[in-house]
């Protein structure tokens, strides 16, 4: 049975000594999210799913307050996977003196989603080592869509010398190619019609066509495209092989990421 708990005295005592695995999530799951699960589960340690709306990745004007809030239907979806313990904080449990001690993300949090958004990752990573630490994670589970966030998490844990293995999974998308996000719900009918111009430039595997798709479709406003090294480091000249390819995009007043893998070419 499914432990929910709300405090780390809680969450220590529903948990066994050794290793653990950790989903890191704000809720309103999706099946992007119960992939992670699902993949978490592979390991054999047990679950632990967290459920945070963090306050201090938010900005003022941000969806903080009308973010979706799913508890009991959350609960019960991962309840029927098994998972082992669910951790649902509130926020004076976590930041009991406020956000009095952040780390700071360095040079790659300040470009891309964090020039638009220039307190947003020291919110996540403040909050995922917290998690780290109160759960005794020794794997965490993170999804590939939100890549820059990912590869930023792999940075802390290598830079801070964590002792927790980040598994890294692919993106799940819906039946007409849109990627899962708990922001989707936002969209009208006509907004998600709209949006799915976002997977299909990235299906096209080359930066131009895809800016070229993107910059004409109405009611699309682009925010950036870019391709980057795997690792989000630049692609120097005359570099050929892996890549990514990463978009930001707002439709309506949703704001949508997406990203893919690719191949450089140099003719």
């Amino acid at each position: 049975m499914t432990k929910l708990v709300h405090t780390p005295e809680a969450l220590a005592a529903a948990l066994p000594a050794g290793p653990i695995s950790l989903v890191p999530t704000m809720g309103a799951l999706h099946d992007g999210h119960l992939a992670l699960v699902r993949a978490a589960a592979t390991l054999g340690n047990p679950v632990v799913v967290s459920i945070f709306v963090n306050p201090l990745q938010f900005a003022p004007g941000e969806d903080l307050d009308t973010y979706p809030r799913t508890l009991p239907e959350d609960v019960a979806k991962l309840e029927a996977l098994g998972v082992d313990a669910v951790f649902a904080p509130a926020p004076e449990t976590m930041y009991p003196h406020g956000p009095r001690t952040t780390i700071q993300p360095g040079p790659l949090g300040s470009v891309l989603e964090g020039a638009t958004r220039p307190t947003h990752f020291a919110g996540v990573l403040t909050v995922v080592a917290k998690l780290f630490a109160l759960t005794g994670a020794s794997d965490a589970f993170f999804g590939e869509k939100d890549y820059q966030q990912l590869a930023l998490i792999r940075q802390m844990v290598e830079d801070l010398h964590l002792p927790v293995r980040i598994h890294g999974c692919p993106i799940v998308r819906d039946t007409d190619g849109l990627a899962l996000s708990s922001r989707n719900r936002y969209l009208s009918a006509q907004e998600r019609a709209i949006a799915l111009a976002i997977p299909r430039a990235l299906a096209t595997d080359s930066l131009s066509e895809a800016r070229s798709l993107l910059d004409a479709t109405e009611g699309l406003e682009l925010d950036y495209l870019v391709t980057t090294a795997p690792d989000m480091t630049d692609l120097p000249a005359g570099y050929t092989g892996p890549a990514r390819m990463l978009v930001a995009a707002k439709v309506g007043a949703t704001r949508l990421l997406d990203n893919a893998p690719i191949e450089v070419e140099r003719g």
